[in-house]
């Protein structure tokens, strides 16, 4: 058995009606196409497979049409309203959902083939436990592949929510995107730290696809609305404002309905 874990760690706030909006809104437009890439490299994978960071379950989805039909997924994420969302969404009997700390994993060593993530890493307060929890659970000769989000600059709707935020706040713009979100893909740092954690190697690709929306008027309502961006801008009042400006920004930049593309780093790591 494995040693008692930590309790969890607080996650960034995704509740009320954000799991929904970002389900919603910024699901089509950033996470299923990544999430539709990521699937696919694992056509064929048959055994127990961990997802961390679940979320609202886009790549739980696209892992579930992608897996053999023997396969089996446990979905866990910190945030129990994202899960529920989850959850609501597919009921397969192959997918186990589970609240659970991707740097304090309730499950016994060795006891995955695969650990996956999409676009949670960044969020964990202590990525060095995460990834030693990940190694723990993995199988001899398994593979943590996840994914973060790449510089702000090749990201561009996001890219273009900071800009508005850095106008209208230039004394202290709300730093969610820039210290989070696009905040950790330097490959050296990720791969010293898995090497450390116990992994034998890391791989990294650069994978950039487009970022399908309606609307600029969709994609502002998404990124505003659907992230704890959302909280910040309503409490300083502006939430509204700061809205129309992002959606008149990526409607000039962009084109409506835009054409723009986001950036990911993937990282593939072996036991």
């Amino acid at each position: 058995m494995s040693e008692t874990r930590p309790g969890p760690t607080p996650p960034v706030a995704f509740a009320g009606s954000i799991p929904e909006v970002y389900e919603r809104c910024l699901g089509p437009m950033l996470f299923e196409p990544f999430a539709q890439d990521l699937a696919g490299r694992f056509a064929g994978f048959e055994g127990r497979l961990l997802e961390t960071a679940a979320g609202t379950g886009r790549l739980t989805r696209a892992l579930a049409q992608a897996l053999e039909p023997q396969a089996r997924i446990t979905a866990t994420d910190l945030s129990e309203p994202m899960l529920a969302e989850a959850a609501a969404r597919l009921p397969d009997p192959r997918v186990a959902w589970q609240a659970a700390d991707a740097q304090a994993l309730p499950f016994e060593d060795e006891s995955f083939a695969a650990v996956v993530c999409q676009f949670g890493v960044m969020f964990f307060p202590d990525k060095a436990a995460a990834y030693a929890e990940a190694r723990r659970v993995l199988k001899p000769g398994g593979r943590f592949v996840f994914s973060v989000w790449s510089d702000l600059a090749a990201n561009d709707f996001t890219h273009a929510v900071t800009e508005v935020l850095a106008e209208a706040f230039p004394a202290d713009p709300p730093d969610f995107l820039t210290r989070v979100v696009n905040g950790y893909h330097d490959e050296a740092v990720i791969g010293e730290a898995l090497i450390a954690a116990g992994f034998s190697e890391a791989g990294f690709e650069i994978v950039t696809l487009p970022t399908p929306v309606a609307s600029a008027q969709a994609a502002a309502f998404g990124l505003t609305h659907g992230s704890p961006l959302r909280p910040d801008l309503e409490a300083r009042g502006r939430l509204a404002e700061v809205e129309a400006a992002v959606a008149a920004r990526i409607r000039a930049r962009f084109g409506d309905p835009p054409a723009g593309r986001g950036r990911a780093l993937l990282t593939t790591a072996t036991v």
